[in-house]
């Protein structure tokens, strides 16, 4: 998403975007006490800036989960999702080709899960920060390849 420019859009925000991994977003959808007290912060102020999004991926991942009977939504899929992109400040980032290349290119060595390798890449494309627990990804981001932000604390 760039704007005439050629720059990212969304470059006039003071703070760096915030991806929400899919657990994440589970996490806020249920009040999860996993979800910790400073990312809940972090979330809620992104939220009102208008700079938290949730990748295309994560409904696609979500979706997965529910099929594997994983996590149980109590209610339709569609549904689910509806609700949890209509919180406030929330959007839903497209999966652009860009991003879908850049999921391949990594310039590091990177497990295969194509959710994760999106989410990095979306992270990366918009220069955001990537609000997360998977221990894996918080490893790589504290390595220095891409902002993340610990969701558990």
């Amino acid at each position: 998403m760039s704007g005439a420019s050629g720059r990212p859009e969304f470059e006039f925000w003071s703070s760096p975007v915030l991806v929400i991994d899919t657990h994440v977003l589970v996490w806020m959808m249920f009040g999860d006490p996993k979800l910790g007290a400073h990312a809940g912060d972090e979330i809620r102020q992104a939220c009102s800036e208008d700079r938290a999004v949730v990748s295309a991926i994560t409904p696609w991942e979500i979706a997965l989960l529910v099929s594997k009977k994983r996590i149980e939504l109590y209610r339709d899929i569609h549904e689910w999702m509806k609700t949890a992109l209509s919180l406030p400040g929330l959007r839903l980032w497209p999966l652009t080709p860009e991003i879908a290349v850049e999921s391949t290119r990594l310039p590091w060595e990177m497990h295969s899960d194509p959710a994760d390798r999106i989410l990095v890449a979306t992270a990366r494309k918009l220069g955001a920060t990537l609000g997360t627990a998977d221990q894996t990804l918080l490893a790589m981001g504290g390595s220095g390849k891409f902002r993340v932000m610990d969701a558990s604390v």
